[in-house]
């Protein structure tokens, strides 16, 4: 029988951050107050917010004006949080859903990543 060994081992410097999830939201601006609101009854009341542009199957607005059409970007929010493993992830994927549904076109999207490496700049410290 192999005896165990019940220290766990210091992490190594840049070592994967275990189960951290990245979950990056593209919304429309009007969504972003109810969101944030959702995230904070599901006690994840910390993310980063920028603001930016471009389109998906609606191809942005079109404009014509003396017989040319442009294409113009939408604005929309991306929202990124990190969390701790899969199931934390789809509680935040089903709060952001539920809160920026409206059933048309341009709601937006999410994507869910895994997090290949974190460290805390202050300290140079892995985060795991």
């Amino acid at each position: 029988m192999k005896s165990e060994n019940k220290t766990a081992a210091a992490p190594r410097k840049g070592a994967k951050a275990k189960g951290l999830k990245k979950v990056e939201a593209f919304v429309r601006p009007g969504a972003l107050k109810k969101i944030m609101l959702a995230l904070a009854e599901a006690d994840y009341p910390g993310l980063t917010v920028t603001e930016v542009q471009g389109h998906g199957r609606q191809r942005g607005v079109k404009e014509h004006y003396r017989d040319q059409t442009t294409m113009s970007l939408l604005t929309k929010f991306k929202l990124e949080i990190v969390v701790e493993g899969g199931d934390e992830a789809r509680r935040i994927v089903d709060a952001i859903v539920k809160a920026a549904r409206t059933g048309e076109y341009g709601d937006g999207k999410i994507f869910v990543y895994d997090v290949e490496r974190a460290l805390r700049i202050r300290t140079g410290e892995p985060v795991v």
